[in-house]
């Protein structure tokens, strides 16, 4: 896509109504909300539970929190929009009520259940299927101007990760940007966020390619770029350890990204990726 036909390098995007710079890295602190989700699954499924994790994320420095009511690792199965609004209903009123300041993102792929949530002021759309699970997502977030992150998947969590297979990652994965920007262009679409699905149908090898073209995504579209790695496999199986030990791997990965180009890190522990942000900012004084 030309970007002068569509979408315009940026380097802001608009949370809340308010225009945020993406000059400093943003730091995204993943809120699991559903007891099966991956790595942190169970941990946050009250209210309490929840809202007391946000309470550290916010102190830890986040700059935005994502609910997740559905579970999308490897094998879940997908959840009814009815489900996945009981699930976070209670929590995004909870935390609209205790820091409305606070930008909120939700990780869905159901478009009634981004519909509700952006009324009930939610300020981003994270969908991880790009809006090819439901059809009507894209249309909404064009005829709404909602702010979206559009993420690659291969298939369905179900199967995804069963011998995913590709010519090209990386033009596949640009192509597939490609034709969903045109749509969304074309329904007046603009905060658009670039997400290359890492672990989503990718073989480890699949993920590494990708990551080390981040900046090319960048350069083609001249969107930001979100970067969603913390505690996957691509990070603890080349260290042959896992999940709950991948937090130094995760660490040194979002260094990495954030020099390759990324603009947001979607993270487990908010601390550890404002360190890292910090360290990069410091050292460019010198540069």
């Amino acid at each position: 896509m030309a970007k002068d036909k569509a979408f315009y390098q940026k380097d802001s995007l608009v949370l809340g109504g308010q225009m945020r710079s993406l000059e400093e890295p943003l730091i995204m602190g993943i809120l699991n909300l559903n007891g099966d989700s991956f790595y942190d699954g169970g941990q946050y499924t009250t209210v309490t539970d929840a809202l007391n994790q946000a309470r550290k994320m916010k102190q830890e420095g986040a700059d935005i929190i994502d609910l997740g009511p559905a579970s999308s690792k490897p094998g879940s199965q997908l959840i009814s929009p009815e489900e996945e609004w009981n699930i976070v209903a209670p929590v995004l009123q909870a935390l609209q009520t205790e820091m409305p300041e606070m930008p909120l993102s939700l990780d869905t792929y159901n478009a009634s259940t981004a519909e509700k949530a952006i009324k009930e002021g939610v300020a981003i759309i994270n969908d991880i299927s790009g809006g090819t699970i439901d059809a009507n997502m894209i249309p909404f977030i064009g005829e709404s101007r909602t702010p979206y992150i559009m993420m690659h998947m291969q298939g369905r969590p179900e199967t995804m990760q069963q011998n995913p297979q590709y010519e090209n990652v990386v033009k596949e994965v640009a192509y597939f940007f490609s034709q969903q920007l045109e749509r969304l262009a074309a329904l007046g679409a603009s905060d658009i966020v670039l997400d290359p699905g890492f672990g989503f149908g990718k073989t480890l090898a699949h993920n590494y390619q990708l990551f080390n073209r981040l900046d090319y995504f960048k350069k083609i579209f001249g969107l930001p770029i979100l970067v969603g790695l913390s505690r996957k496999s691509m990070v603890y199986k080349p260290l042959g350890t896992s999940a709950k030990e991948a937090l130094i791997g995760t660490t040194a990965l979002h260094s990495l990204a954030l020099q390759h180009g990324a603009q947001i890190l979607r993270v487990h522990d908010v601390r550890e990726a404002v360190e890292v942000r910090k360290i990069l900012n410091f050292s460019q004084k010198f540069a």
